[in-house]
């Protein structure tokens, strides 16, 4: 069911909670200092230092909010919030998750000469909708990134696009598309100078269609640091009573061949998974690659994001024992399809889509929250619908 909405709005009220509701805690400086002698739930004054600038004040005022985050996004606001106050700069104004809060399903965030592109599964009579931003934060409606599929596609369900930056200032598309010539979504490429469009797919046929596995969808591309390109994606075979499996392969060094051997890395085999595994992202940390994807009926509260840890772009890989690492909370139902976008150089957010507990799978929103390390492991401080401190 497509929406069709014009205006852009940067975030909004929630709506009530409904389920997974966290319970609240009035965190104070003195426990930010490791001070053990506060009650959880004492509401204590925030104080600042007479020594410091203006900003505190303002940083005061913000401080003073009873959060109903997890206890993880408060010390992080927390954090910040006390830098701003010995900081010249004035600090930037909170943010409130969704942060676009129009039909945006399955987002990828592309980094730009600091301009974010985000990319979304068609709505609102577009093939591959687009949004800019400055700041993760406030974005802005562009026009469709793929005006016209390719020859070997129908129109209608172009699903979960993902584009790669070039070493040569241009950009490859990846894209789910339903194949006229098998009755099966599969997937294609499509070419263009500018992270805005308008891409081009002029091939003849799709990149990926696993027929006989219920099709092949939710193309993820991968450039390792010595420069290798990897391409992952999954099956459809929950389209048919199928495993789904993540499979990956190593990809031509322009983008727009595959080359090797095709691996399979995971499947469904965890209760919270169900039938389905989908929505590959593979990431590199400190030496490490961990796979994240998505589990469960996409339009179902249970829908999360859990990892992997792999030695290797082409595995092997084993699932994280604490899965799933995103799960509905607060007013995000169905939090997943998630990607990963470094900001000012050190920072990773999350990007994901929820949708509001009423909407029952429609209308998937976007949505961002900061992804820490811990003891070399992924942590994702949300969903959180209290205000925070902005990226």
């Amino acid at each position: 069911m497509l929406h069709q909405r014009d205006a852009v709005r940067p975030g909004r009220v929630p709506h009530p909670r409904k389920r997974g509701e966290q319970r609240a805690y009035d965190l104070d400086l003195a426990e930010h200092r490791g001070r053990e002698d506060v009650e959880p739930g004492a509401a204590v004054e925030q104080q600042c230092f007479p020594s410091l600038d203006s900003a505190c004040s303002d940083t005061e005022n913000r401080m003073r909010m009873t959060s109903r985050a997890t206890a993880a996004s408060l010390l992080a606001a927390l954090s910040a919030a006390l830098a701003a106050c010995g900081s010249s700069e004035p600090a930037s104004p909170p943010f409130q998750n969704p942060v676009y809060d129009s039909d945006f399903p399955d987002p990828f965030v592309l980094e730009v000469d600091g301009t974010y592109h985000a990319y979304g599964t068609n709505a609102a009579g577009l093939n591959v909708q687009r949004l800019t931003s400055t700041d993760l934060v406030h974005w802005q409606r562009g026009k469709d990134a793929l005006p016209q599929v390719g020859r070997w596609a129908y129109a209608g369900k172009t699903w979960a696009p993902e584009v790669l930056a070039r070493d040569d200032g241009t950009f490859v598309l990846y894209y789910t598309a339903n194949a006229a010539t098998v009755g099966a979504q599969c997937i294609g490429h499509a070419e263009a100078r500018s992270p805005e469009g308008p891409f081009v797919d002029s091939s003849p046929a799709p990149l990926v269609c696993q027929k006989p596995e219920g099709g092949s969808i939710d193309a993820s591309p991968f450039r390792d640091d010595d420069g290798r390109l990897y391409l992952l994606w999954k099956n459809d075979g929950n389209c048919c009573g199928e495993d789904t499996w993540i499979y990956a392969q190593p990809l031509s060094a322009d983008g727009l061949r595959l080359t090797g051997k095709r691996v399979r890395l995971v499947k469904q085999d965890a209760g919270w998974e169900a039938s389905v595994v989908e929505a590959p992202t593979l990431w590199k940390h400190e030496d490490e690659y961990f796979l994240f994807f998505s589990g469960n009926a996409f339009d179902s509260d249970l829908y999360a994001v859990g990892y992997a840890t792999c030695e290797g772009p082409l595995g092997p890989c084993e699932d994280a024992p604490e899965n799933p690492i995103l799960k509905s909370a607060c007013a995000a139902s169905g939090p997943g399809h998630q990607a990963i976008v470094r900001h000012h150089g050190d920072e990773t957010w999350l990007v994901y889509h929820a949708y509001p507990a009423e909407a029952g799978g429609d209308d998937r929103l976007l949505w961002i929250d900061r992804l820490g390390w811990e003891d070399g492991k992924p942590v994702v401080s949300g969903p959180t619908c209290a205000p925070q401190p902005s990226p």
